[in-house]
Protein backbone atom coordinates (compact mmCIF):
# COMPACT_ATOMS: atom_id res chain seq x y z
CA UNK A 1 0.00 0.00 0.00
CA UNK A 2 1.16 3.22 -0.95
CA UNK A 3 1.63 6.40 1.76
CA UNK A 4 -1.21 7.97 -0.30
CA UNK A 5 -3.81 5.57 0.76
CA UNK A 6 -2.41 5.32 4.61
CA UNK A 7 -5.27 6.20 7.32
CA UNK A 8 -4.90 10.32 8.38
CA UNK A 9 -2.79 9.94 11.41
CA UNK A 10 -0.57 6.80 10.43
CA UNK A 11 2.69 8.42 8.87
CA UNK A 12 5.97 10.35 10.47
CA UNK A 13 4.34 13.29 12.78
CA UNK A 14 6.75 15.88 10.66
CA UNK A 15 5.95 19.19 9.08
CA UNK A 16 6.44 16.95 5.39
CA UNK A 17 2.49 16.25 5.67
CA UNK A 18 1.51 19.86 6.43
CA UNK A 19 1.02 21.73 3.31
CA UNK A 20 2.17 24.99 4.49
CA UNK A 21 5.22 23.59 6.11
CA UNK A 22 5.77 21.49 2.05
CA UNK A 23 5.45 25.09 0.29
CA UNK A 24 8.97 26.57 1.54
CA UNK A 25 10.49 23.13 1.32
CA UNK A 26 10.12 22.58 -2.48
CA UNK A 27 10.74 25.76 -3.47
CA UNK A 28 13.92 25.42 -1.45
CA UNK A 29 14.56 21.72 -3.27
CA UNK A 30 13.70 23.37 -6.68
CA UNK A 31 16.47 26.11 -5.93
CA UNK A 32 18.50 23.40 -5.00
CA UNK A 33 18.46 21.54 -7.82
CA UNK A 34 18.75 24.54 -9.98
CA UNK A 35 21.96 25.62 -7.87
CA UNK A 36 23.59 22.23 -8.32
CA UNK A 37 22.84 21.97 -11.84
CA UNK A 38 24.59 25.31 -12.70
CA UNK A 39 27.91 24.16 -10.28
CA UNK A 40 28.51 21.20 -12.92
CA UNK A 41 30.24 23.49 -15.78
CA UNK A 42 30.88 27.11 -16.43
CA UNK A 43 29.39 26.97 -20.02
CA UNK A 44 25.73 25.54 -18.21
CA UNK A 45 26.59 29.02 -15.86
CA UNK A 46 26.96 31.11 -18.78
CA UNK A 47 24.17 29.36 -20.73
CA UNK A 48 21.77 29.99 -17.90
CA UNK A 49 22.66 33.32 -17.71
CA UNK A 50 22.80 34.23 -21.25
CA UNK A 51 19.20 32.51 -21.22
CA UNK A 52 18.18 34.78 -18.17
CA UNK A 53 19.05 37.66 -19.81
CA UNK A 54 17.34 37.18 -22.88
CA UNK A 55 14.33 36.52 -21.35
CA UNK A 56 14.28 39.31 -19.15
CA UNK A 57 15.04 41.45 -22.23
CA UNK A 58 12.26 40.19 -24.63
CA UNK A 59 10.19 39.95 -21.74
CA UNK A 60 10.55 43.60 -21.34
CA UNK A 61 9.80 44.50 -24.87
CA UNK A 62 6.49 42.55 -24.66
CA UNK A 63 5.62 44.13 -21.35
CA UNK A 64 6.18 47.30 -22.75
CA UNK A 65 4.94 46.55 -26.33
CA UNK A 66 1.49 45.68 -24.45
CA UNK A 67 1.40 48.58 -22.12
CA UNK A 68 1.74 51.03 -25.74
CA UNK A 69 -1.25 49.30 -26.85
CA UNK A 70 -3.46 50.41 -23.98
CA UNK A 71 -6.26 52.34 -26.05
CA UNK A 72 -6.28 50.67 -28.70
CA UNK A 73 -9.89 49.46 -29.87
CA UNK A 74 -8.66 45.87 -30.55
CA UNK A 75 -5.98 45.27 -27.81
CA UNK A 76 -8.59 43.23 -26.22
CA UNK A 77 -8.47 40.77 -28.99
CA UNK A 78 -4.44 40.42 -29.16
CA UNK A 79 -4.08 39.55 -25.69
CA UNK A 80 -7.18 37.49 -25.48
CA UNK A 81 -5.80 35.20 -28.25
CA UNK A 82 -2.14 35.73 -26.47
CA UNK A 83 -2.96 34.32 -23.39
CA UNK A 84 -4.59 31.27 -25.50
CA UNK A 85 -1.63 30.67 -27.23
CA UNK A 86 0.52 30.54 -23.53
CA UNK A 87 -1.50 28.21 -22.47
CA UNK A 88 -1.46 25.96 -25.47
CA UNK A 89 2.66 26.05 -24.61
CA UNK A 90 2.28 24.90 -21.25
CA UNK A 91 0.30 22.18 -22.26
CA UNK A 92 2.66 20.74 -25.11
CA UNK A 93 6.01 21.81 -23.32
CA UNK A 94 6.00 18.49 -21.20
CA UNK A 95 5.99 16.89 -24.01
CA UNK A 96 8.91 18.19 -25.46
CA UNK A 97 11.37 19.70 -22.62
CA UNK A 98 10.74 16.72 -19.58
CA UNK A 99 14.42 16.30 -19.61
CA UNK A 100 15.07 19.98 -19.24
CA UNK A 101 13.67 19.76 -15.33
CA UNK A 102 13.99 16.80 -12.92
CA UNK A 103 11.01 17.82 -11.42
CA UNK A 104 8.73 17.37 -13.58
CA UNK A 105 8.81 13.79 -12.20
CA UNK A 106 7.10 12.89 -9.45
CA UNK A 107 7.24 9.08 -9.80
CA UNK A 108 10.84 10.77 -7.71
CA UNK A 109 8.34 10.88 -4.73
CA UNK A 110 6.92 8.03 -4.70
CA UNK A 111 8.63 6.49 -1.44
CA UNK A 112 7.77 9.92 0.60
CA UNK A 113 5.29 9.73 3.38
CA UNK A 114 3.50 12.76 1.60
CA UNK A 115 -0.38 13.18 0.78
CA UNK A 116 -1.19 14.27 -2.60
CA UNK A 117 -3.44 17.53 -1.07
CA UNK A 118 -0.59 19.22 0.33
CA UNK A 119 1.89 17.68 -1.98
CA UNK A 120 0.19 19.30 -5.39
CA UNK A 121 0.09 22.04 -4.03
CA UNK A 122 4.11 22.54 -2.82
CA UNK A 123 5.09 21.27 -6.36
CA UNK A 124 2.41 24.25 -7.72
CA UNK A 125 4.63 26.68 -5.74
CA UNK A 126 8.01 25.53 -7.03
CA UNK A 127 7.04 25.48 -10.14
CA UNK A 128 6.59 28.67 -10.12
CA UNK A 129 10.18 29.39 -9.50
CA UNK A 130 11.86 29.21 -13.04
CA UNK A 131 12.28 31.88 -16.65
CA UNK A 132 8.96 30.43 -18.04
CA UNK A 133 7.15 31.44 -15.00
CA UNK A 134 8.43 34.81 -14.81
CA UNK A 135 8.11 35.56 -18.73
CA UNK A 136 4.33 34.61 -18.89
CA UNK A 137 3.52 36.58 -15.48
CA UNK A 138 5.23 39.80 -17.44
CA UNK A 139 2.92 38.68 -20.18
CA UNK A 140 -0.34 38.63 -18.38
CA UNK A 141 1.04 41.35 -16.51
CA UNK A 142 1.04 43.69 -19.79
CA UNK A 143 -2.35 42.16 -20.88
CA UNK A 144 -4.14 43.13 -18.06
CA UNK A 145 -2.88 46.72 -17.97
CA UNK A 146 -3.56 47.18 -21.89
CA UNK A 147 -7.14 46.29 -21.12
CA UNK A 148 -7.66 48.06 -17.43
CA UNK A 149 -9.71 50.65 -17.46
CA UNK A 150 -11.22 51.79 -14.36
CA UNK A 151 -11.45 50.48 -10.95
CA UNK A 152 -13.39 47.45 -11.19
CA UNK A 153 -11.11 46.56 -13.89
CA UNK A 154 -8.24 46.75 -11.78
CA UNK A 155 -9.67 44.79 -9.17
CA UNK A 156 -10.17 42.12 -12.09
CA UNK A 157 -6.75 42.51 -13.00
CA UNK A 158 -5.22 42.20 -9.83
CA UNK A 159 -6.98 38.66 -10.25
CA UNK A 160 -6.66 38.00 -13.36
CA UNK A 161 -2.93 37.88 -13.91
CA UNK A 162 -1.81 35.73 -11.37
CA UNK A 163 -4.70 33.28 -11.82
CA UNK A 164 -3.60 32.60 -16.08
CA UNK A 165 -0.14 32.38 -14.67
CA UNK A 166 -1.48 29.43 -12.37
CA UNK A 167 -3.63 28.00 -14.60
CA UNK A 168 -0.74 27.92 -17.10
CA UNK A 169 1.58 26.13 -14.50
CA UNK A 170 -1.22 23.76 -13.10
CA UNK A 171 -1.99 22.65 -16.86
CA UNK A 172 1.86 22.01 -17.53
CA UNK A 173 1.77 19.53 -14.66
CA UNK A 174 -0.85 17.90 -14.92
CA UNK A 175 0.13 16.78 -18.77
CA UNK A 176 3.45 15.95 -17.56
CA UNK A 177 1.94 14.11 -14.10
CA UNK A 178 -0.29 12.31 -16.41
CA UNK A 179 2.28 11.09 -19.10
CA UNK A 180 5.27 10.70 -16.62
CA UNK A 181 5.81 7.08 -17.18
CA UNK A 182 5.84 7.69 -20.44
CA UNK A 183 7.60 10.89 -20.61
CA UNK A 184 10.97 8.51 -18.86
CA UNK A 185 10.42 5.73 -20.92
CA UNK A 186 12.93 5.27 -23.57
CA UNK A 187 10.23 5.43 -26.27
CA UNK A 188 8.64 8.26 -24.62
CA UNK A 189 11.63 10.49 -24.65
CA UNK A 190 11.80 10.44 -28.26
CA UNK A 191 8.64 12.69 -28.44
CA UNK A 192 11.46 15.29 -28.16
CA UNK A 193 12.10 14.59 -31.93
CA UNK A 194 8.79 16.59 -32.66
CA UNK A 195 9.81 19.30 -31.07
CA UNK A 196 11.90 20.82 -33.75
CA UNK A 197 8.71 19.98 -35.92
CA UNK A 198 6.32 21.61 -33.62
CA UNK A 199 9.31 25.03 -33.74
CA UNK A 200 10.06 25.03 -37.09
CA UNK A 201 6.03 25.26 -38.05
CA UNK A 202 5.22 27.57 -35.10
CA UNK A 203 7.89 30.07 -36.44
CA UNK A 204 6.68 30.14 -39.96
CA UNK A 205 2.95 29.69 -39.07
CA UNK A 206 3.44 33.17 -36.90
CA UNK A 207 5.64 34.43 -39.26
CA UNK A 208 2.74 33.83 -42.03
CA UNK A 209 0.09 35.04 -39.57
CA UNK A 210 1.69 38.00 -38.90
CA UNK A 211 2.09 39.15 -42.39
CA UNK A 212 -1.60 38.70 -43.26
CA UNK A 213 -2.24 40.48 -40.55
CA UNK A 214 -0.51 43.79 -41.39
CA UNK A 215 -2.24 42.65 -44.81
CA UNK A 216 -5.69 42.56 -43.33
CA UNK A 217 -5.11 46.20 -42.08
CA UNK A 218 -4.28 45.40 -38.20
CA UNK A 219 -5.41 44.06 -35.17
CA UNK A 220 -9.29 43.86 -36.07
CA UNK A 221 -9.17 40.65 -38.34
CA UNK A 222 -8.88 39.24 -34.84
CA UNK A 223 -11.48 40.16 -33.36
CA UNK A 224 -13.94 36.60 -34.93
CA UNK A 225 -11.32 34.72 -33.18
CA UNK A 226 -11.13 36.25 -29.85
CA UNK A 227 -14.64 36.53 -29.71
CA UNK A 228 -14.40 32.33 -29.24
CA UNK A 229 -11.46 32.12 -27.19
CA UNK A 230 -12.47 34.62 -24.70
CA UNK A 231 -14.74 32.26 -22.89
CA UNK A 232 -11.99 29.65 -22.86
CA UNK A 233 -9.67 29.85 -19.44
CA UNK A 234 -7.09 30.71 -19.25
CA UNK A 235 -8.24 33.39 -21.50
CA UNK A 236 -11.18 33.89 -19.97
CA UNK A 237 -9.25 35.44 -17.16
CA UNK A 238 -7.67 37.98 -19.09
CA UNK A 239 -11.01 38.51 -20.95
CA UNK A 240 -12.37 39.77 -17.79
CA UNK A 241 -10.38 42.82 -17.48
CA UNK A 242 -12.09 43.42 -20.42
CA UNK A 243 -15.45 42.97 -20.07
CA UNK A 244 -15.18 44.89 -16.24
CA UNK A 245 -13.68 48.02 -18.27
CA UNK A 246 -16.76 47.72 -20.20
CA UNK A 247 -18.82 47.68 -17.56
CA UNK A 248 -20.07 44.39 -18.01
CA UNK A 249 -19.26 43.59 -14.02
CA UNK A 250 -21.59 40.18 -14.58
CA UNK A 251 -20.34 39.31 -18.01
CA UNK A 252 -16.72 39.89 -16.08
CA UNK A 253 -17.16 37.24 -13.30
CA UNK A 254 -18.55 34.42 -15.00
CA UNK A 255 -15.42 35.06 -17.25
CA UNK A 256 -13.04 34.62 -14.07
CA UNK A 257 -15.22 32.14 -13.00
CA UNK A 258 -14.30 29.80 -15.58
CA UNK A 259 -10.44 30.12 -14.80
CA UNK A 260 -10.95 29.43 -11.08
CA UNK A 261 -12.90 26.32 -12.49
CA UNK A 262 -10.56 25.37 -14.96
CA UNK A 263 -7.64 25.80 -12.12
CA UNK A 264 -10.06 23.38 -9.48
CA UNK A 265 -10.55 21.00 -12.08
CA UNK A 266 -6.40 20.55 -13.14
CA UNK A 267 -5.64 20.56 -9.36
CA UNK A 268 -8.30 17.33 -9.36
CA UNK A 269 -6.77 15.96 -12.48
CA UNK A 270 -3.46 16.40 -11.36
CA UNK A 271 -4.11 14.97 -7.82
CA UNK A 272 -5.82 11.78 -9.22
CA UNK A 273 -3.04 11.37 -12.02
CA UNK A 274 -0.66 11.27 -8.79
CA UNK A 275 -2.39 9.16 -6.69
CA UNK A 276 -2.92 6.67 -9.76
CA UNK A 277 1.19 6.83 -10.78
CA UNK A 278 1.76 6.11 -7.16
CA UNK A 279 0.14 3.15 -6.18
CA UNK A 280 -0.56 1.73 -9.96
CA UNK A 281 1.92 -1.02 -11.00
CA UNK A 282 4.39 -0.06 -13.68
CA UNK A 283 4.74 -2.00 -16.74
CA UNK A 284 8.09 -2.77 -16.39
CA UNK A 285 6.96 -5.81 -14.24
CA UNK A 286 5.63 -7.08 -16.91
CA UNK A 287 6.83 -9.22 -19.97
CA UNK A 288 9.29 -7.49 -21.81
CA UNK A 289 8.52 -8.67 -25.24
CA UNK A 290 6.35 -11.54 -26.63
CA UNK A 291 7.82 -15.08 -27.02
CA UNK A 292 7.87 -16.27 -30.54
CA UNK A 293 8.27 -12.34 -31.63
CA UNK A 294 9.79 -11.98 -35.60
CA UNK A 295 12.74 -10.02 -35.84
CA UNK A 296 12.56 -7.25 -38.60
CA UNK A 297 14.89 -5.12 -40.33
CA UNK A 298 17.69 -7.63 -39.86
CA UNK A 299 20.60 -7.89 -43.21
CA UNK A 300 19.60 -9.85 -45.86
CA UNK A 301 15.54 -8.78 -45.53
CA UNK A 302 13.23 -6.27 -46.78
CA UNK A 303 14.77 -2.99 -48.25
CA UNK A 304 18.49 -4.25 -46.82
CA UNK A 305 18.47 -6.70 -49.31
CA UNK A 306 19.02 -3.94 -51.74
CA UNK A 307 21.80 -2.59 -49.85
CA UNK A 308 25.33 -3.30 -51.63
CA UNK A 309 27.56 -6.03 -49.60
CA UNK A 310 30.68 -5.49 -47.50
CA UNK A 311 31.61 -2.23 -45.90
CA UNK A 312 29.65 -0.06 -47.78
CA UNK A 313 26.16 -1.87 -46.83
CA UNK A 314 27.14 -2.61 -43.36
CA UNK A 315 28.00 1.59 -43.25
CA UNK A 316 24.84 2.38 -44.74
CA UNK A 317 22.83 0.37 -42.48
CA UNK A 318 24.35 1.63 -39.61
CA UNK A 319 23.39 5.15 -40.27
CA UNK A 320 19.98 5.12 -41.46
CA UNK A 321 19.18 2.87 -38.49
CA UNK A 322 21.08 5.82 -36.27
CA UNK A 323 18.23 8.40 -38.04
CA UNK A 324 15.46 5.77 -37.25
CA UNK A 325 16.53 4.79 -33.19
CA UNK A 326 18.81 7.64 -31.86
CA UNK A 327 16.49 10.28 -30.37
CA UNK A 328 19.29 13.05 -31.24
CA UNK A 329 20.33 12.10 -34.69
CA UNK A 330 16.61 11.69 -35.45
CA UNK A 331 15.14 15.11 -33.79
CA UNK A 332 18.39 16.80 -36.19
CA UNK A 333 16.48 14.95 -39.16
CA UNK A 334 13.47 15.44 -38.55
CA UNK A 335 13.78 19.77 -37.85
CA UNK A 336 16.09 19.71 -41.04
CA UNK A 337 12.76 18.05 -43.16
CA UNK A 338 10.26 20.21 -41.50
CA UNK A 339 12.16 23.36 -41.93
CA UNK A 340 13.55 22.89 -45.30
CA UNK A 341 9.93 21.89 -47.07
CA UNK A 342 8.88 25.11 -44.35
CA UNK A 343 10.45 28.08 -45.97
CA UNK A 344 10.16 27.64 -49.92
CA UNK A 345 6.54 26.20 -49.15
CA UNK A 346 5.75 29.52 -47.19
CA UNK A 347 7.26 31.74 -48.95
CA UNK A 348 5.84 30.57 -51.86
CA UNK A 349 2.20 30.74 -50.77
CA UNK A 350 2.58 34.21 -49.46
CA UNK A 351 3.71 34.88 -53.36
CA UNK A 352 6.45 36.74 -52.48
CA UNK A 353 9.19 33.75 -52.92
CA UNK A 354 11.74 32.73 -55.61
CA UNK A 355 11.90 29.43 -56.62
CA UNK A 356 15.62 29.62 -55.60
CA UNK A 357 14.39 29.23 -51.86
CA UNK A 358 14.04 25.52 -52.71
CA UNK A 359 17.63 25.49 -52.40
CA UNK A 360 17.27 25.73 -48.50
CA UNK A 361 16.19 21.90 -48.37
CA UNK A 362 19.66 20.42 -49.75
CA UNK A 363 21.34 23.17 -47.20
CA UNK A 364 19.22 21.90 -44.38
CA UNK A 365 19.91 18.38 -45.16
CA UNK A 366 23.21 18.59 -46.14
CA UNK A 367 24.05 19.85 -42.62
CA UNK A 368 23.41 16.44 -41.35
CA UNK A 369 27.14 15.58 -42.92
CA UNK A 370 29.13 17.29 -40.50
CA UNK A 371 30.12 16.08 -37.60
CA UNK A 372 29.67 12.28 -38.18
CA UNK A 373 31.67 10.49 -35.84
CA UNK A 374 30.35 12.57 -33.12
CA UNK A 375 27.16 10.91 -34.10
CA UNK A 376 28.57 7.27 -33.07
CA UNK A 377 29.77 9.45 -29.43
CA UNK A 378 31.29 6.71 -27.22
CA UNK A 379 30.81 3.74 -29.37
CA UNK A 380 33.05 5.07 -32.13
CA UNK A 381 36.39 3.16 -30.94
CA UNK A 382 34.23 0.07 -32.73
CA UNK A 383 34.55 2.49 -35.95
CA UNK A 384 38.01 3.15 -35.32
CA UNK A 385 39.23 -0.86 -35.25
CA UNK A 386 38.06 -1.31 -37.95
CA UNK A 387 39.71 1.47 -40.17
CA UNK A 388 43.36 0.84 -40.55
CA UNK A 389 44.09 2.67 -43.79
CA UNK A 390 43.20 5.78 -45.98
CA UNK A 391 41.02 3.34 -48.19
CA UNK A 392 39.15 2.34 -45.26
CA UNK A 393 38.54 5.61 -44.35
CA UNK A 394 37.14 6.43 -47.57
CA UNK A 395 34.61 3.54 -47.83
CA UNK A 396 33.06 4.75 -44.50
CA UNK A 397 33.02 8.25 -45.16
CA UNK A 398 31.60 7.60 -48.44
CA UNK A 399 29.22 4.76 -47.49
CA UNK A 400 27.78 7.67 -44.79
CA UNK A 401 27.67 9.77 -47.39
CA UNK A 402 25.82 7.62 -49.44
CA UNK A 403 22.89 6.97 -46.83
CA UNK A 404 22.53 10.31 -46.62
CA UNK A 405 21.96 10.77 -50.75
CA UNK A 406 19.34 8.17 -50.09
CA UNK A 407 17.02 10.30 -48.02
CA UNK A 408 18.64 14.10 -49.39
CA UNK A 409 18.26 13.54 -53.48
CA UNK A 410 14.39 12.72 -53.37
CA UNK A 411 13.36 15.14 -51.03
CA UNK A 412 15.50 17.72 -53.06
CA UNK A 413 13.75 17.02 -56.03
CA UNK A 414 10.65 17.10 -54.38
CA UNK A 415 10.86 20.36 -52.71
CA UNK A 416 11.74 21.82 -56.23
CA UNK A 417 9.11 20.47 -57.63
CA UNK A 418 6.39 21.28 -54.88
CA UNK A 419 7.84 25.24 -54.97
CA UNK A 420 8.08 25.30 -58.70
CA UNK A 421 4.03 24.30 -58.88
CA UNK A 422 3.35 26.60 -56.09
CA UNK A 423 4.69 29.76 -57.71
CA UNK A 424 4.06 28.25 -61.62
CA UNK A 425 7.63 28.76 -62.24
CA UNK A 426 8.81 25.65 -63.98
CA UNK A 427 11.06 27.09 -66.39
CA UNK A 428 13.18 27.80 -63.54
CA UNK A 429 12.58 23.69 -62.26
CA UNK A 430 15.74 22.54 -63.79
CA UNK A 431 18.16 25.50 -62.93
CA UNK A 432 17.26 25.45 -59.68
CA UNK A 433 17.53 21.41 -58.79
CA UNK A 434 20.99 21.58 -60.82
CA UNK A 435 21.61 24.44 -57.97
CA UNK A 436 20.79 22.10 -55.41
CA UNK A 437 22.49 19.31 -56.49
CA UNK A 438 25.81 21.38 -56.82
CA UNK A 439 25.04 22.67 -53.18
CA UNK A 440 24.39 19.24 -51.63
CA UNK A 441 27.48 18.10 -53.07
CA UNK A 442 30.13 20.68 -51.52
CA UNK A 443 28.14 20.11 -48.21
CA UNK A 444 28.94 16.46 -48.38
CA UNK A 445 32.55 17.52 -49.20
CA UNK A 446 33.10 20.25 -46.61
CA UNK A 447 31.14 17.98 -44.19
CA UNK A 448 33.25 15.17 -44.72
CA UNK A 449 36.43 17.08 -44.13
CA UNK A 450 34.70 19.22 -40.60
CA UNK A 451 33.81 15.58 -39.48
CA UNK A 452 37.53 14.87 -39.77
CA UNK A 453 39.40 18.51 -38.44
CA UNK A 454 36.54 19.64 -35.92
CA UNK A 455 34.59 16.57 -34.12
CA UNK A 456 32.95 16.90 -31.57
CA UNK A 457 30.77 15.33 -28.79
CA UNK A 458 27.29 15.31 -28.92
CA UNK A 459 25.87 14.23 -25.24
CA UNK A 460 23.16 11.98 -24.48
CA UNK A 461 21.87 13.13 -21.03
CA UNK A 462 19.65 15.88 -22.37
CA UNK A 463 17.16 16.25 -25.36
CA UNK A 464 18.35 19.58 -26.58
CA UNK A 465 21.99 19.47 -25.59
CA UNK A 466 24.08 18.57 -28.67
CA UNK A 467 27.53 19.62 -27.95
CA UNK A 468 29.57 18.49 -25.38
CA UNK A 469 30.71 21.63 -22.50
CA UNK A 470 34.56 23.06 -23.82
CA UNK A 471 33.39 22.09 -27.57
CA UNK A 472 31.15 25.15 -28.82
CA UNK A 473 33.93 26.64 -30.38
CA UNK A 474 34.66 23.63 -32.33
CA UNK A 475 30.96 23.08 -33.15
CA UNK A 476 30.81 26.71 -34.52
CA UNK A 477 33.85 25.97 -36.55
CA UNK A 478 32.36 22.84 -37.96
CA UNK A 479 29.26 23.85 -39.29
CA UNK A 480 29.55 27.58 -40.37
CA UNK A 481 33.07 27.45 -41.42
CA UNK A 482 31.89 24.19 -43.37
CA UNK A 483 28.78 25.93 -44.72
CA UNK A 484 30.83 29.39 -45.90
CA UNK A 485 33.03 26.64 -47.67
CA UNK A 486 30.33 24.96 -49.55
CA UNK A 487 28.90 28.67 -50.78
CA UNK A 488 31.98 29.27 -51.83
CA UNK A 489 32.86 25.73 -53.98
CA UNK A 490 29.69 26.39 -55.30
CA UNK A 491 30.59 29.75 -56.71
CA UNK A 492 31.24 28.88 -60.48
CA UNK A 493 27.18 27.43 -60.62
CA UNK A 494 25.63 30.10 -58.55
CA UNK A 495 27.93 32.60 -60.66
CA UNK A 496 26.51 30.47 -64.51
CA UNK A 497 22.84 31.45 -62.90
CA UNK A 498 23.31 34.39 -62.67
CA UNK A 499 25.11 34.75 -65.94
CA UNK A 500 22.06 32.96 -67.29
CA UNK A 501 19.43 35.13 -65.64
CA UNK A 502 21.60 38.80 -66.39
CA UNK A 503 22.41 38.20 -70.02
CA UNK A 504 18.71 36.92 -70.97
CA UNK A 505 19.65 33.35 -71.93
CA UNK A 506 16.82 31.79 -69.68
CA UNK A 507 16.50 28.98 -72.72
CA UNK A 508 19.64 27.29 -71.66
CA UNK A 509 18.59 27.42 -67.80
CA UNK A 510 18.22 23.66 -68.33
CA UNK A 511 21.86 23.35 -68.92
CA UNK A 512 22.06 24.30 -64.97
CA UNK A 513 20.55 20.49 -64.31
CA UNK A 514 23.11 18.58 -66.07
CA UNK A 515 26.36 20.89 -65.05
CA UNK A 516 25.23 21.23 -61.20
CA UNK A 517 24.75 17.24 -60.59
CA UNK A 518 27.88 16.25 -62.29
CA UNK A 519 29.83 19.50 -60.49
CA UNK A 520 28.05 18.46 -57.63
CA UNK A 521 29.21 14.25 -58.07
CA UNK A 522 32.80 15.91 -58.32
CA UNK A 523 32.86 17.91 -55.33
CA UNK A 524 31.69 15.17 -52.84
CA UNK A 525 34.25 12.81 -54.59
CA UNK A 526 36.95 15.26 -53.98
CA UNK A 527 36.06 16.25 -50.64
CA UNK A 528 35.70 12.50 -49.23
CA UNK A 529 39.14 12.25 -51.29
CA UNK A 530 40.90 14.86 -49.12
CA UNK A 531 39.28 13.73 -45.65
CA UNK A 532 40.49 10.52 -46.12
CA UNK A 533 43.69 10.47 -45.48
CA UNK A 534 43.51 13.07 -42.35
CA UNK A 535 40.57 10.96 -41.01
CA UNK A 536 42.94 7.62 -40.80
CA UNK A 537 45.83 10.03 -39.48
CA UNK A 538 43.55 11.66 -36.60
CA UNK A 539 41.93 8.60 -35.52
CA UNK A 540 43.46 8.89 -31.57
CA UNK A 541 42.51 12.86 -31.94
CA UNK A 542 38.79 11.70 -33.24
CA UNK A 543 38.08 9.09 -31.02
CA UNK A 544 39.08 11.26 -27.93
CA UNK A 545 36.87 14.64 -29.15
CA UNK A 546 33.66 12.57 -29.39
CA UNK A 547 34.12 10.54 -26.33
CA UNK A 548 34.41 13.84 -24.27
CA UNK A 549 31.66 14.34 -21.73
Amino acid sequence: MSVLDAPAGTGPRTGGTDGTALVPVFVRLKLTLLRNGLRQSAGRRAAYIASVVVTLLVAAGQLIGLIALRGNAHAGSLVVLLAAVLALGWAVMPLFFAAGDETLDPSRLVMLPLRPRPLIAALLMASLVGIGPLFTLCLAAGSVIAVAHGAGAAVFAVLAAPLTLLVCVALARTVATANSRLLTSRKGRDLAVLSGLVIAVGIQVVNFGAQRLGQAGGLSALDPAADVVRWLPPASAIASVGSAADGSYGRAAAQLLLSVAALALLMWLWQRSLVKLMTAPDGSTLAAAEPNRKKSGTRGSGLWALFPEGRTGTVMQRSLRYVARDPKTKAAWVTALAIGLIVPLLNALQGTGSVYFACFAAGMLGIQMYNQFGQDTSAFWMVAMAISSTRDAYEELRARALALLLITLPYTVVVTVVTSAVLGDWGALPGVMGLSFALLGAMLATGAVASANFPYSIPQDGAFKNVAPGQAGLAWISIFGGMVSAALLCAPVIGLTIWLHLSGGQEWLWLLLPVGAVYGALIAWAGLRVAAPRTADRLPEILAAVSKG
